[in-house]
C-alpha cells in the first residue's frame, strides 16, 4: 500500500508542528515552506483548519486518508467521546505500540519491523501494522538473533525515551504488555482532535 515518502521537514513546516518527531528545521526556518513562506498568510476558514488538523494527525500516525477515516467511522460508533476514543484507536495499533515501547526509533521504522515479521503478540508472529492490541496483550521479539538484535539495540538507543504509563516493558527480556488503555491526557496529540470530528461531522 502507498505511504507517504515526500520530504517530511516540508510538512512540518507547513502546520508549524514537528509531524514527525522532533527537528530543528522548525527552529532554523519557522515559516511555511515555499517563496510565499514568510509572508503573512491570510485568515484561514474553519474548513481549511479543520482539515490541517486532520492531516497533521494523519501524517504523524502514518495512515492514508481511507485508513483514517475508517478509525474515525469506528471511533463514532463506539460509546464515549468521539475525540477521545479515535486516539486511542490510533494508539492502539500495532506499530504506534511498538514505536512507544521503543523498540523502533519512528512510526516508519516500527511499521518495517512488524511487517517484516521480527514481533510476536501473545506468542504468535503478527505482521499487519493496523493490528489492534488490546489490554494483557504481550509483544516481543521473536526467537531468532536477528529480531532480538534489532529490537535490543533499538531499546538501548532509546534510553531517554520514557515509556507510557499504560504499557509496562521488560527491557531485558524485550518484552512489552499493554497494562490498560491509555487517555488522552497521556497521548498528548499534536492535533487539535475535536476539530477533526467536527470536520468529519460536516
Amino acid at each position: 500500500m502507498a505511504r507517504y515518502k515526500g520530504p517530511k521537514q516540508r510538512i512540518s513546516r507547513r502546520y508549524g508542528v514537528p509531524v514527525f518527531g522532533a527537528h530543528k528545521v522548525l527552529e532554523k526556518r519557522a515559516y511555511p515552506p515555499g517563496q510565499h513562506g514568510p509572508r503573512a498568510r491570510r485568515k484561514l476558514t474553519d474548513y481549511a483548519r479543520g482539515l490541517a488538523e486532520k492531516q497533521k494527525l494523519r501524517y504523524c500516525y502514518g495512515l492514508l486518508e481511507r485508513q483514517f477515516r475508517r478509525c474515525f467511522e469506528e471511533a463514532k460508533k463506539r460509546r464515549g467521546n468521539t475525540a477521545d476514543t479515535l486516539l486511542q484507536i490510533l494508539e492502539m495499533r500495532l506499530d504506534n505500540v511498538v514505536f512507544r515501547l521503543g523498540y523502533a526509533p519512528s512510526r516508519p521504522a516500527a511499521r518495517q519491523l512488524v511487517t517484516h515479521g521480527h514481533l510476536k503478540v501473545n506468542g504468535r508472529r503478527v505482521s499487519i501494522p493496523s493490528y489492534n492490541v488490546k489490554p494483557g496483550d504481550v509483544i516481543e521479539a521473536r526467537e531468532n538473533a536477528r529480531s532480538r538484535q534489532m529490537v535490543v539495540k533499538s531499546l538501548e538507543s532509546a534510553a531517554v525515551r520514557a515509556v507510557p504509563a499504560w504499557v509496562t516493558l521488560e527491557k531485558e527480556a524485550a518484552k512489552g504488555t499493554i497494562s490498560r488503555m491509555p487517555t488522552a491526557d497521556e497521548i498528548q496529540p499534536i492535533a487539535n482532535v475535536q476539530a477533526i470530528v467536527e470536520f468529519y461531522s460536516r
